[in-house]
């Protein structure tokens, strides 16, 4: 019966294909320093496997600069904050450079308070106002911080709030809480609040009890929330944080806000937000008199913003994806390859070591491991063949033929 072998030639062949050839186990010495430099070249290599793996995805930032083209956008703008006047005494408008209608940016809400904070409140805006004039300080030293947590944080979504009043005074109320969100258009503006409700035109407003009443109004007031663009985690805004008490009366405090627009580009995500910086300048103001000191005005608040001609792209500055796995496999390679000569340069020392101390134990470990390396039988191992003792064998090579089948052959072994 002749059986089929074409499925084991092919897999002979394959087998014969073998790039990386393995020695015999035969052919290998095994020691305890060669098994103690594996296990610790193993560790290493997963190790520094694990921080390249770090290092790729904690990449550095690159900071561009390009011309804003996205005219059409626009612009968001977040607004918290409280005026120690109450609501009936002033009025918040805004105005831009393109007369647009001031309803259709939104409505901000007045919301009648206490100037005063409940302590939980005051903890809350002591904190935040603590770490805002910290990052201020520091921005500089830590701006590849602040953005590379907006690069590695998913949810870059931002909560401010106040915490609810706990206890109310007992008294009037004597402040007024301006809040909201206001939708306009990309170019420069004016966000102002001044004494007197306002009163819209088509060219402009007017505030009535400007023109008729001279009472003084008092504009110290408190930044809980003052920023561009969508909420995102890691942004710096200036004036947040920010409290300014003013102790005479009919002053005008006024803020130049310049609009830095910021595209923040990952492998995972695309942030567009908006940065600012803030100059300011408060000086006093004496309504019908003084004019020629230049002391003329309206009192209130100011907050002129513009927009830069030029944005900021950050950027994550990552290697190919090719390279970095031809140095994940460079490290380990190397270390493996390292690790190999650190234990033939010890093998050698110690033999010489030992050859020099105690020629007998280093020549029974050289017979032994000859003996092993070619495979020597012990005595107990060597069967003495009888005679006319039949003897199986399969796939013999005789007279350059092949035998496919099993055959037995009796062989006699002369004495």
């Amino acid at each position: 019966m002749i059986r089929n072998r074409g499925t084991k030639d092919r897999l002979k062949i394959v087998r014969q294909l073998d790039a990386f050839p393995k020695i015999p186990e035969k052919y290998q010495t095994s020691s305890k320093i060669g098994g103690t430099l594996s296990v610790l070249s193993r560790a290493l290599i997963i190790y520094l496997l694990l921080k390249e793996i770090v290092y790729y995805l904690d990449s550095n930032l690159i900071f561009k600069f390009k011309p804003d083209t996205d005219m059409d956008a626009k612009l968001k703008i977040h607004i918290d904050l409280t005026v120690a006047t109450p609501c009936r005494s002033i009025g918040a408008d805004i105005l831009d450079s393109t007369n647009q209608n001031v309803f259709s940016f939104g409505v901000l809400e007045e919301d009648d308070t206490w100037w005063e904070l409940c302590p939980e409140q005051k903890a809350y805006f002591e904190y935040m106002q603590h770490l805002n004039d910290y990052l201020r300080e520091e921005y500089h030293s830590l701006a590849s911080v602040i953005f590379k947590e907006m690069v590695f944080k998913r949810d870059h979504n931002v909560v401010y709030s106040l915490p609810e009043r706990t206890t109310k005074p007992n008294k009037p109320y004597d402040a007024c809480r301006i809040h909201g969100t206001l939708t306009l258009n990309k170019v420069a503006g004016n966000f102002h609040i001044t004494g007197g409700k306002s009163l819209h035109f088509p060219q402009g407003h007017v505030h009535i009890s400007a023109l008729f009443d001279e009472t003084t109004h008092n504009f110290t007031h408190r930044i809980n929330r003052f920023s561009f663009g969508d909420a995102t985690a890691g942004i710096v805004h200036p004036l947040e944080g920010d409290e300014k008490i003013l102790h005479e009366s009919s002053m005008m405090a006024q803020y130049f806000i310049e609009v830095v627009p910021t595209d923040i580009e990952t492998f995972l995500s695309n942030v567009k937000t908006f940065q600012y910086s803030v100059k300011e300048n408060i000086r006093p103001i004496v309504i019908f008199k003084d004019h020629d000191k230049g002391s003329h005005g309206v009192p209130g608040l100011y907050f002129k913003y513009d927009v830069s001609a030029l944005k900021v792209i950050v950027e994550q500055d990552r290697e190919n994806v090719v390279q970095f796995i031809v140095r994940l496999c460079s490290i380990t390679a190397g270390i493996i390859v390292i690790c190999g000569i650190i234990n033939a340069i010890i093998q050698e020392i110690r033999d010489i070591l030992l050859k020099w101390i105690y020629p007998e134990i280093h020549s029974r470990q050289t017979e032994s491991q000859k003996s092993k390396r070619f495979n020597a039988p012990s005595v107990d191992a060597i069967k003495v063949i009888n005679k006319n003792e039949p003897i199986k064998t399969s796939n013999l090579l005789f007279n350059n033929a092949h035998v496919d089948a099993d055959v037995t052959y009796n062989f006699t072994v002369k004495q």
